[in-house]
């Protein structure tokens, strides 16, 4: 192995085409989960033999479904306008 290694002509990967297919549609960010949480997800995706982080996007991205979003005040509105008939409303 080298002492020293000449970078000057690197390129990022962002910059590279065919790996930049890699990660199409996926972006990198950092954020803070506490412990417990991420212990949790580790262990559950290695019981079932898959990255955490694919475990943590699967389980943001059905917090985005319709069925599975947190009930609003807006949401519920909506939900007994549907149901009531109008002139009946408590």
């Amino acid at each position: 192995m080298r002492s020293e290694y000449d970078f000057s002509n690197a390129k990022r990967a962002k910059d590279v085409p065919h790996l930049q297919k890699l990660n199409a549609g996926k972006t990198r960010i950092t954020i803070m989960l506490d412990n417990d949480v991420l212990d949790a997800f580790r262990a559950r995706a290695e019981s079932e033999g898959r990255g955490y982080q694919t475990a943590i996007n699967e389980v943001l991205r059905s917090a985005l479904d319709s069925d599975n979003a947190p009930v609003t005040v807006a949401a519920l509105r909506r939900e007994l306008r549907k149901v009531l008939k109008p002139g009946k409303a408590a």
